[in-house]
């Protein structure tokens, strides 16, 4: 190594490299930031990036384990400090990654929670909400699309082609993919954007009362406020909704593959945590509940 380079410094270059060079969203530089943070200020702030041992790193990891952090908490740590020695080795700062080969405490196996058909029919009931046809067309997009929040607010006006019935999304790490709308969602979007008023030549599909893209934590108090006024399970998240959609088009019979691209797994392993399902006793929830199976038993 040339010249010893200060813990903080590598971790900030890092931290740079990740947002403008790598494109990682805000969510994820974030969470680094946050996780890196704390590993610099175990080391000590005057910390050289050179001088870090592995025994530094297993000890910070014991110390979390003390606090009584969560095992999935501890993997995502170790996780961001491993990735930051990588990045380190291959800018040539450091010659080894000391994080590297340190196994992360075995987590418990956890199911995705999932929504019943009929708790997210609950959802899609009118109210006296002035943003109700915002809301509506929202949740059917979330749910109909299987889009993480992150996602469904980060939706413009030109990634929706309602002639083709797709939309475009920009994943994790700005990942493109395109996904098919369900009628119902074309039909609850169309009125939004007939109601839709914006200034400022706005982009943003989903506005929020002051014609400004609506943010993930407004999606979150909307479904909250929302179950409350229609009787519906008041634990629901994005994220549960996304659950939803994608075991019930496992119980509906969608191929696995298919189901991982319209999610956006980068990894069929994510999408095979679905199968631990009881995929009979959904199916027969399916068949019996959902608005899409009665349509076509109508059909």
């Amino acid at each position: 190594m040339k010249t010893k380079t200060s813990l903080k410094e590598a971790v900030a270059s890092f931290l740079h490299e990740l947002a403008d060079v790598r494109l990682a969203s805000e969510h994820t530089v974030a969470a680094y930031q946050r996780d890196l943070s704390r590993f610099t200020s175990h080391c000590g702030e005057h910390a050289l990036l050179q001088t870090i041992t592995r025994t530094q790193v297993q000890d910070w990891l014991v110390a979390c384990h003390a606090s009584g952090l969560a095992a999935s908490t501890l993997a995502r740590r170790l996780s961001a400090v491993s990735s930051f020695f990588d990045a380190a080795v291959q800018a040539g700062l450091c010659e080894t990654n000391v994080a590297a080969g340190i196994r992360p405490p075995k987590q418990p196996k956890r199911l995705p929670r999932t929504l019943p058909p009929e708790q997210t029919a609950a959802l899609m009931q009118h109210t006296e909400r002035n943003s109700d046809n915002r809301d509506l067309a929202l949740l059917a997009v979330m749910y109909g699309c299987g889009l993480r929040v992150s996602e469904v607010v980060g939706l413009n006006l030109d990634d929706i082609d309602l002639h083709q019935r797709e939309l475009r999304v920009f994943g994790k790490g700005r990942k493109e993919r395109i996904v098919p709308l369900p009628e119902g969602a074309v039909q609850y979007l169309q009125a939004w954007l007939d109601d839709r008023v914006a200034f400022d030549e706005e982009q943003a599909v989903f506005l929020n009362n002051r014609n400004r893209r609506l943010s993930a934590r407004s999606v979150q108090r909307m479904l909250k406020d929302r179950a409350l006024e229609t009787g519906a399970d008041v634990s629901v998240t994005p994220h549960r909704l996304r659950h939803s959609f994608a075991t019930h088009l496992l119980a509906g019979g969608v191929d696995l593959r298919a189901i991982q691209e319209l999610l956006g797994h980068a990894s069929l392993a994510t999408t095979e945590r679905y199968t631990h399902l009881d995929i009979a006793k959904l199916t027969e929830v399916y068949d019996k509940t959902h608005p899409r199976a009665k349509k076509q038993i109508n059909e």
